[in-house]
């Protein structure tokens, strides 16, 4: 391009860095007027990187944790819980389906949980000495339990041996004791 003199146009001569320095000098110049200054030192806190920390960022997360990295399934599910309210459930099936880790493996090997209902945790045992021996445990067990689900999920135990046998059959029967003398 040329000027109506004939010669070159002097914004075309400059390339590169040169004009990149026209540009950066352009824009100190307009600055200095309006009473900033661009490419020195900032002294206030809502430039730099301080801006960054509260919108969101472009492109890679780079190498330090950010909100943006992938997360564990566990915690994804376990933040979602909470902000909907859902963490007592959660905690309450954890005793349930978890139990073996709850408790440990010799507990789990002979003791079931029935049902969590108002707080109270129903186990059934497989015998009459084991129903015994977890009745002496059960402040250990219930420490157990906090310590996996947070307190106040369980807050007692009721424990039951093994149930027997109905002799009822039908829908007809009589009350009571009966006559007794199958027995002796």
């Amino acid at each position: 391009m040329t000027d109506g003199a004939g010669g070159k146009d002097p914004e075309n001569e400059l390339r590169g860095v040169d004009l990149a320095r026209r540009a950066l000098e352009e824009a100190r110049a307009a600055a200095k007027a309006s009473g900033k200054s661009v490419g020195q030192g900032r002294s206030s806190p809502s430039g730099g990187v301080r801006a960054l920390r509260g919108r969101r960022k472009r492109g890679w997360s780079g190498a330090g944790p950010d909100d943006r990295d992938p997360q564990t399934l566990g915690s994804v599910a376990g933040s979602i819980a909470k902000n909907r309210g859902w963490s007592d459930k959660v905690a309450e099936g954890t005793v349930m389906g978890r139990w073996p880790t709850v408790v440990g493996e010799d507990i789990a090997a002979h003791a079931v949980p029935v049902k969590l209902e108002d707080s109270v945790l129903s186990i059934s045992a497989e015998s009459t000495a084991w129903a015994t021996q977890l009745r002496l445990m059960q402040a250990q067990i219930l420490a157990k339990i906090a310590a996996a689900v947070g307190h106040g999920i369980v807050k007692s135990l009721k424990i039951t041996g093994p149930t027997t046998k109905s002799w009822r059959k039908g829908d007809r029967h009589v009350k009571g004791r009966g006559p007794r003398d199958t027995y002796g």
